[in-house]
């Protein structure tokens, strides 16, 4: 007999989802993944200007910002025919890598630690044997006995007083935690070190957007000029800025977060084989480095593997319409001509029709629509999008500096490559993708200084600026490998105003429910067999949706036409 169990709302992800397992024998046999909240910005892009597209949908996620409108002005510059000058590239290029650095340090320590790192245990290390052990896995140079004991006074009083702060509401003494107090205390100092770092890597989005978050793009290159003698535009010394925070963040990645990865995850070797999930893996394909069109530029290589077999990797086309499409059977909205036919996005809709119970509810009816998201499919297959997606295809295209990485990982673990496909792998995949994008930030700057040395200093292409030049209708598709996985937006233009707008987000790949044919997503997939020792507190769970790092988008207001509230969706977490 089975016991069902909610997580509702899963904390420490951007946006609401709730998760509902059935558990059996100390195993999840059953799992069903519930988007709880609504978008829309599809409706509200509808007769504007394309060129504005890019400020609106930058709006959906305040956590991965930015990536959104990169992928909207790829998206215009599609259907307009648009080329961008190669300084504007190389300076999306190194706003993508500063968020990935960003981002992906932040889900680890923030969001993400603390389902393999126990707060409370830490007290009990010993800050000189802390210190011994920190030494010997990195040269950072905070990390003195000293360091890690004014570290663990500080939580001391923070318990004392029954306050832990950020730290309330984890699941402290959980059989499920591995790690000896000693690792514990590292990963709460660096925890607390990331905090204070995070917040320099985004001075690059700053100094080259305008602002962070949701910094200025612009159809046809960038909003920003390079003149290095000018206060007002990006000169010298913000050049130099941008490279010593660049070279920080590399350091940061390789001596803190690398390090704290391969040491957490040897003692967690068990979930290279939970976790795993689908086996099918879907990238878009991102940083380009001779255009954006040209594909066999990409630093991430696009491609597809079904069932894990990395020998083989197959092309994708977002244009084709058997190769993309959203479904709704198990989502609450209508298509028009019912809600058994996929729609490819050029062709999408967005209308709601919730047909669930009224909250607060014990349990959704899974046997009908139990969700917000979306059901997109790949030629028929079920995906999943990511940083073991984005691992997996580098890796079987060939691609040295992925394989390097990944070996050397597997190497150093003592794990096969099959532990890859698992909760322990997406988290790795996430570390070492980050590795290679600090390095690849490098190259681009570089190559950044000497077109600007070489008398370059273009940043946008304006000759098509102006709607009267445009054709009467245009399709266009930008797609971006955002931190989370493949992203992607599709444009109707007509008579210079959008038509229609649709996004394919991440986590619509990953948190989707299962389609008409009963096949399961990435999140319900992955959920299968994980072991859950404690129904009260199912640490497990976050630990494998965490590794997807979710993000439902932001808290979205729905009004009627009059401009009154019909609902307000908001859910407390810790």
């Amino acid at each position: 007999m089975s016991t069902r169990i909610v997580v509702d709302p899963i904390t420490r992800i951007e946006g609401h989802l709730r998760i509902e397992a059935d558990i059996e024998n100390g195993k999840i046999k059953d799992a069903f993944s519930s988007g709880t909240m609504v978008r829309l910005l599809e409706e509200i892009l509808k007769g504007r200007d394309p060129k504005d597209a890019w400020a609106f949908v930058g709006r959906v996620c305040g956590v991965c910002t930015s990536i959104h409108s990169l992928t909207s002005v790829r998206t215009v510059e599609d259907a307009l025919d648009i080329t961008i000058p190669p300084n504007a590239e190389l300076v999306r290029n190194l706003m993508f890598c500063s968020l990935y650095m960003h981002d992906h340090v932040v889900h680890f320590y923030h969001l993400h630690a603390m389902d393999w790192v126990d707060v409370v245990a830490a007290l009990k290390a010993d800050p000189k044997k802390t210190s011994e052990l920190a030494q010997s896995i990195s040269k950072w140079p905070k990390s003195s006995p000293g360091y890690f004991s004014d570290i663990q006074e500080r939580i001391k009083k923070f318990v004392a007083s029954g306050q832990l702060g950020i730290f309330a509401n984890g699941y402290w003494g959980h059989p499920a935690y591995k790690l000896p107090a000693e690792v514990n205390l590292i990963g709460l100092a660096h925890y607390l070190e990331a905090l204070e770092w995070q917040k320099e890597i985004v001075k690059v989005q700053a100094i080259f957007g305008g602002k962070n978050p949701h910094p200025n793009f612009l159809v046809g290159g960038m909003a920003c000029s390079i003149s290095l003698d000018d206060v007002s535009g990006i000169n010298a010394e913000r050049l130099a800025y941008v490279g010593q925070l660049l070279q920080d963040g590399k350091e940061f990645i390789e001596q803190v977060y690398i390090p704290d990865l391969m040491a957490i995850a040897s003692f967690y070797k068990d979930w290279g084989a939970i976790g795993g999930g689908l086996g099918n893996y879907l990238v878009y394909g991102d940083l380009p480095t001779n255009g954006y069109r040209d594909q066999s530029s990409y630093k991430f290589p696009a491609g597809a593997i079904l069932n894990k077999d990395i020998s083989k990797v197959y092309d994708v086309d977002l244009r084709k319409e058997e190769e993309v499409q959203e479904f709704i059977t198990n989502s609450w909205y209508d298509y028009k001509d019912g809600k058994k036919k996929g729609l490819h996005p050029w062709k999408g809709e967005s209308k709601v029709n919730y047909t669930g119970p009224k909250p607060p509810f014990a349990n959704l009816d899974t046997s009908k629509e139990y969700s917000y998201i979306k059901t997109p499919r790949w030629k028929g297959n079920a995906m999943e999008v990511g940083p073991l997606a984005r691992v997996l295809v580098g890796y079987a295209r060939g691609r040295e500096d992925f394989k390097a990485v990944v070996d050397k990982a597997l190497i150093d673990l003592n794990v096969p490559v099959a532990a890859l496909f698992s909760t322990l792998g997406r988290t790795a995949a996430r570390g070492l993708e980050c590795m290679l994008v600090s390095q690849w930030a490098q190259e681009f700057y570089d190559q950044l200084i000497a077109n600007i040395k070489n008398g370059d200093t273009r940043m946008a292409e304006m000759s098509k600026f102006d709607p009267a030049t445009w054709p009467k209708t245009a399709l266009g598709v930008g797609h971006a490998e955002a931190p989370r996985g493949a992203l992607a937006h599709w444009i109707n233009i007509e008579d210079t105003k959008i038509a229609n707008y649709q996004l394919v987000v991440p986590t619509t790949w990953n948190a989707s429910p299962r389609d008409g044919n009963g096949k399961l997503s990435a999140y319900e997939a992955a959920l299968i067999d994980t072991p859950v020792a404690d129904e009260k507190q199912p640490l497990e769970i976050l630990r494998t949706i965490h590794s997807f790092d979710p993000c439902m988008a932001c808290s979205v207001h729905i009004y009627d036409e009059d401009g009154k509230h019909i609902s307000r969706i908001s859910v407390v977490g810790d």
